[in-house]
């Protein structure tokens, strides 16, 4: 992931978050907000209260990871990715499906909406 993608400013996050569009599932809640750039921008949070430092760090990788594999992103849109304690019982690949079914259905209706 590049750095143009990373947003990592606390003003950004608490920007997006205060736009309330927002699709979530018991995994994941990702706010989204639009903007006129022509590229995407993602944030991952993890709450403190998932884990130790080890744990999130691990997680915020695999979110990554998942984020470069992914193909199906609205150019001009910023996400922010926030994890929930229940990700913890999770392995990579379920992560993986739960993460690309939210990012597949902001993406369709995001593309519907836009045209």
């Amino acid at each position: 992931m590049k750095k143009i993608n990373i947003i990592s400013k606390a003003k950004e996050f608490e920007n997006i978050i205060k736009h309330r569009r927002y699709y979530s599932n018991r995994y994941f809640v990702i706010y989204i907000m639009k903007k006129r750039e022509k590229y995407f921008r993602f944030g991952i949070s993890i709450p403190k209260k998932i884990g130790n430092s080890v744990t999130r760090n691990k997680l915020k990788r695999q979110i990554k990871n998942i984020i470069d594999n992914n193909k199906c992103f609205n150019k001009n849109l910023d996400y922010v990715i926030i994890a929930r304690k229940e990700i913890l019982n999770l392995k990579y690949i379920n992560i993986s499906d739960n993460l690309n079914f939210l990012l597949a259905k902001i993406d369709g209706e995001w593309t519907n909406e836009n045209k």
